[in-house]
């Protein structure tokens, strides 16, 4: 009977070895590539454009639009209407992002704020000046990137991902999408 249990454990054991030594998905060379699916921002960028980007080279390879005369902005983000790309000298420095798209940890406007602080406990309260039609905000800071989710104190109404610099300076003056 002992044998039969020594037997039972070491092939239940070689199982779950087995079931779990698979090969683990290994990071692309371009670490905004879908890593985390076609809808989610990280802090690296969206699918196949990272913060940093130049215009030039974001058009050149069809990713980024510029319109003609454009209704609110001069550019867009080829097959994602959801992102709304901010330059600052030529760089990709933050996106605007709306549903579908979301943050790796399931983020994205209409997130309740509890879930926001559960999800990202370290982040830091932006109280927005007062007598002003401006949200609160919450940012989420990882080294020089950071999410900024701009709330009415129940839900995220905006989810900005990008530089923590330009994420701040976005609460801090207005620096805007255009």
């Amino acid at each position: 009977m002992k044998a039969r249990k020594t037997v039972l454990i070491t092939c239940l054991l070689v199982a779950l070895i087995a079931s779990t030594s698979g090969s683990a998905p290994t990071a692309p060379d371009n670490p905004a590539a879908e890593t985390f699916g076609p809808d989610v921002v990280h802090l690296s960028g969206v699918r196949n454009i990272s913060f940093g980007d130049t215009e030039g080279e974001l058009t050149a390879r069809g990713v980024l639009q510029i319109e003609a005369e454009p209704a609110d902005c001069a550019a867009q983000i080829a097959g994602l209407d959801t992102v709304g790309p901010v330059f600052d000298r030529e760089r990709l420095v933050l996106m605007w992002v709306s549903p579908p798209m979301h943050t790796p940890e399931g983020v994205t406007v209409g997130t309740s704020v509890n879930t926001v602080h559960a999800r990202y406990p370290a982040a830091t309260a932006l109280i927005a000046p007062q007598g002003t039609y401006r949200f609160d905000g919450l940012l989420a800071r990882e080294g020089d990137r950071a999410f900024l989710f701009l709330h009415d104190g129940r839900v995220v109404r905006k989810t900005i991902a990008g530089y923590a610099a330009y994420a701040q300076k976005l609460f801090d003056e207005g620096f805007g999408l255009c």
